[in-house]
């Protein structure tokens, strides 16, 4: 179980998460070396990790698809570890409900998806159908996803760190760059003279793109940790069929919901997909009848809810905590 300054030092990540253990130790009020020593240990636990999350033009052209998958009887676990190990697969969950896997995928290029969706994926053994929705635009993702904790006062200690991205042009990126973003995608808290040694550059130079990739919104950088480990051990992925005038009024209700991690606008049966966590059954009941009920416009919602977390951003996920390597 995590304690509760481990769950205040997760907090203060999710709103700085590249901020010096000095900051970080400030906004707690502990020590530095208390802080490294929580960190370190968090990671070595398998229980925390600061990635970098990739915007999507940068990462492939056109945009990520929501896969609902059925199974054969008695195949969803074989067929979902066999779909987790496709490196177009971001995310992978057994789940029950609307369908016995859950896939998020983003393809490199569009050319690429007709292969993936029609051809690869209901090629694995035990695949019996499959249904995906294409995201038009996400309006929250799990960047966004914050553990309400510290005080306005701590908030401000640790904004000083913040970089708040003002865009960019996704064919604006050189070739140092695109190799710098393939480094802090796996470690979001890389400092400059990490970069400068992996990329064979000065350490001022380095410290130059680190800045303006995140400036610009490029990567930005975010705490990994399973929901079950902060006490949110519900998830699910809910799919709302909603009149067209009441989509974006009912998407920006929900991506403003505490339980949303990640919100979007999708083409396909279903109108707008929300991935929430919730602490338990009473609270996603909650959800389902108090807070959706009085949302215009929508007709209809399917659940999954996930009883297996595999893979979330490319990460390979073990009873709750990373996988010591891929399997």
């Amino acid at each position: 179980m995590l304690t509760e300054p481990d769950l205040d030092l997760i907090a203060a990540l999710q709103i700085a998460p590249r901020a010096s253990v000095a900051t970080l130790a400030e906004a707690l009020d502990v020590s530095a070396s208390t802080v490294g020593r929580r960190l370190v240990r968090l990671e070595e636990q398998r229980i925390l990790r600061v990635i970098g999350q990739v915007e999507w033009t940068a990462r492939a052209r056109g945009n990520p698809r929501h896969v609902w998958v059925t199974t054969e009887p008695g195949a969803s676990g074989s067929a979902a570890k066999a779909l987790a190990r496709f490196p177009e697969v971001q995310l992978a969950a057994e789940t029950a409900g609307r369908s016995d896997v859950y896939l998020a995928v983003h393809v490199p290029d569009r050319a690429e998806a007709r292969e993936l969706l029609a051809e690869r994926i209901p090629g694995v053994p035990g695949v019996a159908g499959t249904h995906s929705e294409l995201v038009l635009r996400a309006l929250t993702r799990a960047d966004s996803w914050r553990l309400h904790r510290l005080s306005e006062d701590q908030q401000k200690i640790l904004s000083r760190e913040q970089v708040v991205p003002d865009g960019f042009d996704a064919d604006d990126v050189g070739p140092d760059e695109r190799r710098l973003i393939g480094l802090l995608a796996g470690n979001g808290r890389i400092t400059a003279a990490e970069a400068g040694r992996s990329l064979g550059l000065s350490q001022s130079t380095a410290y130059r793109l680190i800045q303006s990739t995140l400036r610009r919104g490029i990567v930005r950088p975010r705490v990994e940790v399973e929901p079950a480990q902060l006490g949110y051990e519900l998830e699910a992925v809910i799919a709302l069929t909603i009149t067209p005038g009441a989509i974006q009024a009912v998407a920006g209700e929900l991506a403003r919901h505490p339980s949303a991690r990640y919100v979007s606008i999708v083409a396909g049966t279903a109108s707008v997909i929300h991935q929430g966590v919730f602490r338990n059954e009473d609270e996603m009941a909650d959800f389902l009848t108090r807070d959706l009920a009085p949302l215009p416009g929508i007709t209809a919602l399917q659940v999954s809810v996930v009883l297996r977390m595999l893979r979330r951003y490319w990460l390979y996920r073990e009873d709750g905590r990373f996988a010591p390597e891929h399997p």
